[in-house]
């Protein structure tokens, strides 16, 4: 008995020889919706205490905490920070907590970008 071995052939006609390729489309993961940490101005809250609030929860060092208090107190509230919603939820509470701990009326506050 002969030894056969199967020959390709570079033709791909006649049925169920399809050879177009087949793709999947992929579906991009969208980024989730990120929103702002923003601190209100109040006529009671001192506003060392405000620099020490941006340096604790934010990380921010001394210079940038004094830009960001001065523009509360100008401009009457400053966007802190960009977080997704949990990590701002959290900075929010964080931030109010300790304010009212310290019997203060601040204010911080999250909205969508």
């Amino acid at each position: 008995m002969p030894l056969t071995t199967p020959v390709m052939s570079d033709k791909a006609s006649g049925p169920g020889n399809d050879t177009s390729i087949l793709t999947k489309t992929k579906s991009k993961t969208a980024r989730p919706p990120m929103y702002k940490v923003m601190l209100l101005n109040d006529d009671y809250t001192p506003m060392e205490f405000v620099v020490h609030i941006l340096e604790r929860f934010f990380g921010l060092n001394h210079a940038q905490s004094f830009e960001i208090m001065l523009t509360v107190h100008k401009k009457g509230l400053a966007v802190v920070a960009v977080y997704s919603f949990e990590i701002a939820e959290t900075k929010v509470a964080q931030v109010m907590d300790f304010a009212r701990r310290h019997q203060h009326p601040l204010q911080c506050t999250m909205e969508k970008e």
